[in-house]
């Protein structure tokens, strides 16, 4: 079987595991299995693929597509005002929003660090100062990769804030002392001061060290305020099946924020990243009422050049014919409130 053959090969389909019944109980000590790759849609890619990856040296932009980092969109403003009745998001960079949603104030994929392990410093600044932020309620994490798991980060965290994890890694986070780990798996729940955390899939894999090769699962989660407000982080995901099944569980959603970079080889990348024509198929898929792209402009990780996951998204979004407005595309620091 070729290289190619097994890439493209699905994973198994896991659209028929119906949603568990009721909550989990906050800070739960469970056990998993030892591995979750028969989660993954796609096999991960093999040593052709790794020495291919290496021969052409394909994971930077070459020196025309850095010359737009001083351009990224960059414009920190103070935190919007909120009511009981509002959502408001934040976009601090990466995957990481400042979300206010029931009164709560919930960290998605917190990583305030200029570096993260193997890759070059961050490309804009994080969008919001860590003195300048509300009292943090909640921090959900997608997966544990170190874009979007920073140790250095949750550090500054008191360690009795409730975090919501995927399964399996709530061993790496009651090691650093946090008392309140809430580890989920698929299609589970949990419930903090009136506010729904839900964990759903994503196309996507995990890995932190050499051996931790999806030993913790991956995924997106869907918070709900309970009075009818839903917002959708999808963390880190391939495109897929999983979004048309995310709308048909969660109808409804207002905000979905969707993955548009890190997406060049797509040869090596397609699996477990979405372009920007694939993050507008996602929203589609969802059907959610608006779209913030995240995964871009703070890192450099792949290939493409800097400013093409935005351009690329507008140009498809216009060709869907979206509402303009309906695109919430954020600046590094910006913030958007819905309201009733």
């Amino acid at each position: 079987m070729t290289e190619q053959t097994e890439r493209s090969r699905p994973g198994p389909d896991r659209s028929a595991r119906g949603p568990v019944v009721g909550a989990r109980p906050l800070g739960e000590v469970r056990s998993w299995p030892r591995s979750f790759a028969d989660r993954l849609t796609a096999p991960l890619p093999g040593v052709r693929g790794m020495t291919r990856l290496a021969r052409e040296r394909g994971m930077r932009p070459n020196a025309e597509g850095l010359r737009g980092v001083h351009r990224l969109p960059y414009a920190p403003e103070p935190l919007p005002e909120v009511t009981d009745g509002s959502l408001a998001v934040t976009w601090a960079g990466h995957a990481s929003w400042i979300v206010r949603i029931g009164g709560l104030t919930v960290l998605t994929d917190p990583v305030w660090s200029r570096r993260i392990l193997g890759t070059p410093a961050r490309v804009t600044p994080v969008g919001v100062r860590w003195e300048e932020l509300p009292k943090v309620d909640a921090v959900v994490i997608s997966h544990n990769h170190y874009d979007h798991l920073d140790a250095p980060t949750l550090r500054r965290l008191p360690r009795d804030t409730p975090l919501f994890v995927p399964a399996g890694l709530g061993r790496w986070c009651r090691r650093r002392r946090f008392t309140c780990v809430t580890e989920l798996d698929w299609w589970e729940r949990a419930e903090l001061d009136g506010v729904r955390f839900d964990f759903v899939p994503s196309h996507h894999w995990s890995k932190r060290t050499l051996t931790d090769t999806c030993r913790s699962l991956w995924g997106g989660w869907m918070l709900d305020d309970g009075q009818g407000r839903r917002v959708y982080f999808a963390g880190d995901t391939g495109y897929g099946h999983w979004f048309e099944e995310i709308g048909r569980r969660y109808p409804g959603i207002d905000l979905a924020l969707l993955p548009i970079g890190a997406y060049e080889p797509r040869w090596w990348l397609s699996d477990v990243h979405t372009d920007p024509e694939e993050a507008v198929q996602a929203y589609e898929d969802l059907g959610a009422r608006a779209m913030a792209p995240m995964h871009w402009a703070t890192f450099v990780l792949s290939a493409e050049p800097v400013l093409e996951p935005l351009a690329r998204l507008r140009t498809a979004w216009q060709r869907a014919g979206h509402p303009r407005a309906d695109l919430w595309d954020l600046p590094v620091g910006g913030s958007r409130v819905l309201g009733h």
